[in-house]
């Protein structure tokens, strides 16, 4: 693995209890390095569940902490139920009071602002859709109009999935509504131009949540009803939208040193799947090696999908 440069940023997309992947790789990364990562990050952006490991390195937790956390909660968040069963007749799936009771247990009263007040300093960013002024909101700890929100409240807000959790506040839903499920160029944007972090003194990981296989054959969209373009044109829209974030980290933002992580799956694993944190654990063991050996994804035009 190359060293880092003087300043690190990181980003880690959304993709519910498929966090248990990127958490995992920096669990593995933060043994390799020998010092807690949060000492080494300075900026940290999330979207949904990266927003949940980036407010918990800001926090001061370990990634161990952040990983068992995911373990332990998973079934609790994700439990199901009637109202999970008959979902398209109810508002959503899941209540989000677990969630937000265990984020509370970890987090306690941290405000956003308590970020800019921390030794390391770590600048947080935090993305979620706002329905009322129908646009992305970047909640960050330098910014007066977000230093009292609650780091809590702000989570919430960012994975605040349509149809699985319940709107926040009348008006929030997770950031991933848009194009910041990959909130790479964001964090990119906040280090050069915010922080005023030079590119060539600047490492930028991007942590990706895995990638579902493609199960579409060819000619079987001919015979598609509507129904069944749901799936493949979410698919297209999430999946073409983060690679677009890294195609323009990579045109706009030259000297920069980005790298890029995303793991193929070999089975299409549900955000809302608790059962599959020991496969999630393996996936986030294969980014690990990835990183550690500085194997970058497809969508940067570097090495193959499947290389390890």
């Amino acid at each position: 693995m190359k060293p880092f440069r003087k300043h690190v940023a990181l980003a880690i997309d959304g993709g519910g209890i498929r966090g248990v992947l990127p958490i995992r790789a920096l669990m593995k990364l933060e043994s390799v390095l020998g010092q807690p990562l949060n000492q080494v990050v300075g900026l940290a952006a999330g979207t949904s569940t990266g927003s949940i490991i980036s407010a918990g390195l800001g926090a001061g937790l370990s990634t161990a902490q952040i990983y068992q956390l995911y373990c332990t909660l998973g079934e609790k968040i994700f439990k199901k139920s009637t109202r999970s069963l008959f979902w398209p007749l109810s508002r959503y799936r899941y209540p989000g009071e677990p969630l937000e009771n265990a984020l509370a247990d970890v987090m306690g009263n941290l405000r956003m602002g308590d970020f800019w007040e921390t030794s390391p300093q770590m600048d947080v960013v935090i993305t979620t859709y706002d329905l009322v002024l129908n646009r992305t909101r970047f909640i960050k700890p330098w910014k007066d109009e977000y230093a009292d929100w609650s780091v809590v409240a702000a989570v919430m807000a960012s994975s605040a999935v349509p149809t699985y959790f319940p709107v926040v506040d009348g008006r929030y839903v997770d950031g991933g509504v848009g194009s910041y499920s990959n909130p790479c160029y964001l964090a990119a944007y906040e280090a050069i131009f915010c922080l005023g972090w030079k590119p060539e003194e600047t490492t930028l990981i991007s942590l990706g949540t895995g990638r579902d296989p493609n199960e579409t054959r060819a000619g079987q969209p001919s015979r598609y009803m509507a129904w069944d373009w749901l799936k493949p044109t979410l698919g297209a829209f999430m999946n073409s939208a983060a690679d677009q974030q890294v195609h323009l980290v990579d045109t706009f933002f030259k000297g920069l040193d980005f790298r890029r992580f995303q793991v193929e799956l070999d089975e299409s694993i549900g955000m809302d799947e608790p059962s599959a944190v020991e496969s999630l654990s393996k996936y986030g063991d294969r980014m690990a090696s990835m990183i550690l050996r500085d194997q970058f994804d497809c969508a940067m035009g570097i090495t193959p999908r499947r290389v390890y």
